[in-house]
């Protein structure tokens, strides 16, 4: 029962809801089923399959709510997860920021779903395995990596009128390859909705690559260097920025688009003009569900225009209390860029470092977004457009927002995540001191 069909979670949530005395209530569920594979030492370690379902009831009386879940479906679980929602509610102090669930709403179907991702074997899993060991070995190198896949659906129904249903896939892959020596390491990653479109050998590939090339290296001293930032090793510092796209926390002086003195930096230009981000649960390669966790409708949004900070997501308390429109936070990140390859990138830069990976980051300053982390799994010095020799790694302290102000040169975006990043060549990133990690 780990797949229900629209029509039948619509009947399974409107059963559970009829069961409801409160004033309102939510009925949301849930399942999948998929495998995993996971080897290590060039060995398969583990792998299996498994199925997960649940269903959780909101009740609400008056301002006082509460929740409880259940992954037993039966229909004794069912009236007794309702009871003590509704018990909890009665318990419960009051929400000052309550709002009732949202009425009807449309939800127009996003492409999440691959029935190549719904019908991967145990064979389809044991090959990439193989497709990632055997050119470790060949290489005198060590792998290991994951993978992991599954297909599921959601669904939602609200005593409002409200109902939504949303079936997803995925395929997650992962490895880290190490030389025999352990002196050299490198990491490749595919991820996709789609198993079909999935490049696991080439990921497999560059891991290796990175491992033999990273093997010796020699310290440069700590700096601010021109960088090339892979995909891999961008995404963890931005993701630190996104959080701040809020209104809310923006209004109450908590982001970095608080302005001093008072409200929000919405309009002003706060990065180069080479930058633009949108958020799209309708792009073939990043979709997503079309709602939010409270039902809200997801829109394609532009976030940042040539710099420009065009959006603040508002949740719908928010929205209400200071006469804005309810807008939904990004469910996927769409940074546009260029046409080039990180190899172009390359090829351009006159003097600097290939950061492939970065990883152990942590936040500094909210206000700044600086951040501090380690670069990992293959670091380089680039002379005259070619790598010259891998690099000891870094400790590097820096804010994505500098970051996004100092982009010399934008490649093509690729998929990392769940979201769309282009490799970047970027001026003065400060690499603070250097780190004995490999």
């Amino acid at each position: 029962m780990a797949m229900l069909t629209e029509a039948e979670a619509r009947e399974l949530l409107g059963r559970v809801l009829a069961q409801s005395t409160a004033d309102a209530c939510v009925v949301s569920a849930g399942g999948s089923s998929g495998g995993n594979i996971r080897y290590a030492r060039n060995t398969v370690t583990t792998a299996g399959e498994e199925e997960n379902r649940t269903l959780s009831v909101t009740a609400s009386f008056g301002k006082r709510s509460g929740s409880s879940s259940t992954n037993d479906f039966s229909s004794e679980a069912l009236t007794a997860v309702v009871r003590r929602a509704e018990e909890l509610a009665k318990l419960a102090p009051e929400d000052p920021e309550y709002l009732p669930p949202l009425g009807a709403q449309q939800y127009r179907p996003t492409p999440n779903w691959s029935e190549r991702t719904a019908g991967m074997t145990a064979a389809d899993r044991a090959q990439v395995a193989a497709g990632s060991i055997r050119p470790a070995k060949a290489a005198n190198c060590v792998a290991a990596g994951f993978l992991e896949d599954s297909a599921g659906w959601n669904a939602r129904m609200s005593s409002t009128g409200n109902f939504g249903y949303h079936r997803s896939t995925s395929a997650d892959f992962s490895v880290t390859v190490r030389t025999e020596d352990a002196l050299g390491s490198g990491y490749g990653a595919s991820d996709s909705h789609d198993f079909g479109a999935m490049d696991h050998e080439s990921a497999s590939r560059i891991a290796i690559e990175k491992a033999v090339a990273s093997r010796s290296t020699r310290a440069i001293e700590p700096g601010k260097y021109t960088v090339i930032l892979e995909p891999l090793a961008s995404v963890g510092l931005l993701q630190f920025m996104w959080g701040g796209f809020n209104a809310r926390s923006a209004d109450e002086g908590r982001s970095f688009l608080s302005k001093a003195g008072g409200g929000t930096r919405l309009g002003e230009q706060l990065f180069g003009e080479e930058v633009t981000v949108t958020s799209d649960p309708w792009n073939p390669l990043v979709p997503r569900a079309p709602y939010a966790g409270d039902g809200q409708p997801q829109q394609a949004t532009t976030w940042i225009e040539k710099g420009v900070v065009k959006n603040l997501a508002c949740p719908r308390f928010w929205a209400q209390k200071t006469n804005r429109e309810a807008l939904p936070g990004p469910s996927n990140i769409i940074m546009q860029g260029g046409t080039a390859s990180t190899e172009e990138l390359i090829r351009g830069t006159e003097r600097g470092v290939l950061v492939t990976r970065t990883w152990y980051i942590r936040s500094v300053d909210q206000q700044t977004v600086l951040v501090t982390g380690l670069t990992r799994d293959g670091t380089f010095y680039v002379e005259n457009g070619r790598i010259v020799h891998a690099v000891k790694n870094f400790r590097f302290n820096e804010s994505p927002v500098i970051m996004l102000n100092n982009i010399d040169a934008l490649g093509a975006p690729v998929r990392t995540g769940g979201n769309l990043i282009p490799p970047m060549r970027v001026r003065d990133f400060t690499f603070s001191s250097l780190s004995d990690a490999v």
